[in-house]
């Protein structure tokens, strides 16, 4: 048997979102952005449903909803309410002659109308009245961008070149398991699941990040819903356009010290009156996916244009001078030369094996391998020799080889109608872990134990009458 290894929990938006409470989800729909993020990030057909719906004042009866779909899309029609309803969107209302029908959050209605056709209170951020002297480029947003984020990646690698990250870094990475302190020790090392973070898409690590700073905004001083707000803000501005801190409150200039200090927004100066939004800070409400990071121009670190060849005999050229990409792949290669701009390495069973010790899968490897893969790779596809993936793939089945599970054992049973009543009722509540009729053994799930133990107490208290 093979055990899927645990992976890093990176949320989508509408997985964050329904963990909140729904008070706090009421308030955040009262601003326009957060709507039309939400409403952005629905699948289509969902968002086919509040539109045909948007407009309307009442609820309408489930049946005529039902209608707008074949019925071959039962199910699709059934994930679309439970999607919608977590994220109180609508909510199910009874109507006149005892109709079930469906009612769109009105806070939510007239916030995504204002965003879609305008009207009401400005909601987007203002531009500074006056023209900056000293603006800034796209091309130098980017580099300062990725300069601020590989500082957190570069503390967490080890590699001391560049400047000390903030004590607000330090307290996310803890806060988030990336890192941690062994008894002992005053120095921060990585975590299995900071090696899993390091492997992830630019996207997915900043999103996580985020995520995790935002568990702490309370405990900073900080309103949750005035930071999701800026967030969502921020994903719809210009890249390359100032916007203005003078209407900012001081949570929110807080906020945005620290957002500068992760490279999401850009400063020279607090006292400056204006701030640039970087690309790690636009399309954040998409969350992990693919963003528009990938259309980065190559900076000094040149991280997002490819770089690694990887040949049949499992050699690996990286044709990099950056710290960190040598030490990314240094997780899960056996580095073997290096030259000023050049890194020569081989992928064994051991270095393999030694990656997966430490947390990272199988699927993260073969997926950095690919999403990093030099362009001459893509003139004779496939990018990644699949001879390399599938071995890869394989080195860490053969290491999950048994499934792991907590669970109670029975035992010593009297007969074996006892042992077959017992196991046919834990079997029917989906807690039997593991059974077999030579010696009369079954084991359930921790869960389910104090279920099928009351249960056992039942059966032999009238048993025994």
């Amino acid at each position: 048997m093979s055990v899927q290894q645990r992976t890093l929990d990176c949320k989508d938006l509408h997985s964050y979102l329904k963990t909140l409470t729904a008070t706090v989800l009421d308030r955040l729909y009262n601003h326009p952005a957060t709507c039309l993020a939400v409403f952005r990030e629905l699948p289509e057909l969902s968002r086919l449903y509040i539109m045909r719906i948007l407009f309307v004042d009442q609820a309408v009866p489930k049946a005529i909803m039902g209608s707008w779909v074949s019925p071959n899309s039962a199910k699709e029609l059934e994930d679309i309410v439970k999607l919608l309803t977590e994220l109180r969107l609508w909510q199910e209302v009874e109507m006149q002659g005892g109709l079930k029908g469906w009612l769109l959050n009105p806070t939510f209605r007239r916030n995504l109308k204002g965003a879609l056709l305008g009207g009401g209170n400005e909601w987007s951020m203002k531009p500074p009245t006056d023209a900056d002297p000293k603006a800034r480029g796209i091309a130098i947003l980017d580099e300062y961008a990725m300069g601020r984020w590989e500082c957190v990646l570069h503390f967490m690698v080890g590699s001391h070149q560049h400047e000390v990250i903030s004590s607000d870094a330090l307290q996310i990475l803890q806060h988030a398991g990336l890192m941690k302190k062994e008894p002992g020790e005053n120095q921060l090392t990585i975590t299995r699941d900071g090696f899993q973070f390091l492997l992830m898409d630019t996207s997915a690590q900043v999103w996580y990040f985020l995520l995790q700073y935002l568990d702490t905004a309370t405990a900073r001083g900080l309103d949750l819903i005035d930071c999701l707000g800026f967030l969502f803000q921020l994903s719809f501005s210009t890249l390359g356009q100032d916007y203005s801190t003078d209407s900012m409150s001081d949570g929110l200039q807080k906020f945005l010290q620290h957002l500068r200090e992760f490279g999401l927004v850009y400063q020279r100066k607090r006292k400056d009156g204006r701030f640039y939004p970087t690309r790690l800070a636009l399309d954040i409400a998409s969350g992990p996916k693919k963003s528009m990071l990938n259309a980065m121009t190559a900076t000094s670190s040149n991280q997002n244009s490819g770089y690694i060849v990887v040949e049949t005999n499992y050699r690996v050229y990286a044709y990099t001078d950056s710290s960190l990409q040598v030490a990314l792949i240094a997780l899960f290669c056996e580095l073997m030369y290096r030259f000023p701009n050049l890194v020569v390495g081989i992928i064994t069973r051991e270095s393999v094996r030694q990656a997966l010790r430490s947390g990272i899968t199988a699927d993260q490897i073969v997926s950095f391998l690919r999403q990093h893969a030099h362009p001459e790779c893509y003139k004779e596809p496939p990018v990644l020799p699949s001879t390399i993936a599938d071995q890869i793939k394989l080195w860490a089945i053969e290491r999950d080889r048994f499934v792991y599970k907590d669970g109670v054992l029975y035992n010593q049973f009297d007969s074996q109608a006892d042992f077959e009543i017992l196991k046919n009722y834990a079997q029917e509540r989906g807690v039997l872990v593991w059974h077999t009729t030579h010696g009369r053994k079954m084991v359930v799930t921790k869960e389910g134990h104090e279920e099928v133990r009351k249960f056992w107490k039942r059966h032999s208290r009238n048993g025994s009458m």
